[in-house]
């Protein structure tokens, strides 16, 4: 039943996303230029998706468990750091520079947009490079064992 309700729910995300048309570069790219021949059409469609955001996750926040009864894990808010700051303009830059945002571009790939499939490879070698770093970063951190002398097996009291 899980597995049912994710490919339903994705399939309803993913039409969505077609009928937005968020899948096509040059909407995303229209919507982003505010100097040239902007297209505000997507905001629209942001402003429906956070409005009904906003009420799922204030009505999910009163719930211990999902409606399939698994354990509802809901993000729990940090604090806005310079990694928060810096991969959200990094997000930002690559959403303007190709147009495609994770969501859209795996549809896209689907739909057989060559674009696509380019953005989904970097998507995935920036993915794989963050965890990388986050690996390196924890082992430097994680404290050396100390190690004690152990007795000799010749010692003799």
């Amino acid at each position: 039943m899980l597995a049912a309700s994710a490919f339903f729910a994705g399939l309803v995300f993913g039409i969505g996303l077609i009928v937005s048309r968020m899948v096509s570069p040059a909407k995303v790219l229209g919507f982003l230029d505010l100097a040239g021949r902007w297209d505000p059409s997507l905001a629209f469609v942001m402003v429906g998706a956070i409005a009904i955001g906003v009420v799922a996750f204030g009505w999910a926040r009163k719930r211990s468990v999902t409606l399939l009864g698994t354990p509802m894990l809901l993000p729990q808010a940090g604090a806005v750091d310079g990694r928060l700051v810096g991969g959200g303009a990094l997000f930002g830059v690559g959403w303007g520079l190709a147009g495609f945002c994770p969501g859209p571009a795996v549809v896209a790939l689907g739909a057989g947009q060559p674009k696509a499939l380019v953005f989904v490879v970097a998507m995935l070698a920036g993915m794989l490079l963050f965890e990388f770093t986050e690996r390196m970063r924890a082992r430097a951190k994680a404290p050396v064992p100390i190690q004690t002398a152990q007795p000799s097996r010749d010692a003799r009291c």
